[in-house]
């Protein structure tokens, strides 16, 4: 036997003893699994900021073990198993690549996920253009997939660079609220002008996700940097004047 599936059929043999035998696994249900399933995503998403390819690994481990965990609910409840679950994403996996696996013709990847697109709306009758992104998505990642999955239909701009002057308009529309000083429509602005700049970021190839966790990372690490700097000197931040606080960020800005 090969010895992937060697591994994977021992995790299957695991899932099934510790299911019988440990209290702990054994009273998990979909529910209490699925904040521990985010959780872990979200490890994998740190290990890939990183670039830290052994934390990868070890935390696609993770993933694959709740994949496993809830197959092996599924086929308690007799409603699927493992099987089910592999079996169905193969053939869809064939269904969406027809430039593959049958005689369409594409181009580019952009033609790839257009037709990728097209097929997902031919699956089910009453299935939407926006239909299938998860309602509890951050709103960051689902303003990128809204406007990743509305581009696949066609409904962009002709050329990036005319988004910037949406970006603008929308920068102007806000300033022009608040003055007015009404929260509620100063947000709504708000919220209109982080849509154009994501959109922006997705035009330009970038991920706003990654780029702005970056950002954060870096902020971060030069905050600490001020932070300790106060402590090593015998200060205290909320003491310090902005002024001062700003020539010691200047220099982690040098060192960061």
């Amino acid at each position: 036997m090969d010895k992937r599936l060697s591994e994977f059929q021992k995790l299957l043999d695991i899932m099934d003893e510790l299911r019988v035998k440990c209290p702990w696994d054994s009273k998990q249900t979909n529910d209490s699994l699925r904040t521990l399933t985010i959780e872990e995503v979200y490890e994998l998403a740190d290990a890939v900021i990183n670039a830290n390819d052994n934390e990868i690994k070890k935390e696609l481990g993770d993933i694959l073990l709740h994949i496993v965990f809830y197959a092996k609910i599924g086929e308690e409840n007799k409603t699927f198993d493992i099987y089910d679950v592999i079996k169905s994403i193969n053939e869809k996996l064939i269904y969406r690549h027809p430039h593959i696996f049958s005689d369409v013709k594409v181009n580019t990847a952009k033609d790839v996920e257009e037709n990728w697109e097209r097929l997902k709306l031919k699956e089910g009758k009453k299935k939407t253009v926006l239909g299938g992104i998860p309602n509890s998505l951050p709103a960051m990642v689902k303003a990128h997939r809204i406007q990743d999955k509305a581009r696949g239909v066609g409904f962009d701009w002709d050329e990036k660079e005319q988004v910037w002057d949406k970006v603008l308009e929308e920068y102007k529309e806000l300033m022009a609220e608040v003055k007015s000083a009404d929260e509620e429509k100063i947000e709504a602005e708000f919220g209109d002008f982080l849509f154009s700049v994501i959109n922006a970021a997705r035009l330009y190839g970038i991920n706003p996700e990654n780029a702005l966790e970056k950002t954060n990372i870096k902020f971060i690490k030069r905050f600490n940097y001020l932070e300790q700097h106060t402590i090593t000197v015998g200060k205290d931040l909320k003491d310090m004047s902005l002024d001062e606080m700003n020539t010691i960020w200047e220099e982690a800005k040098k060192k960061i």
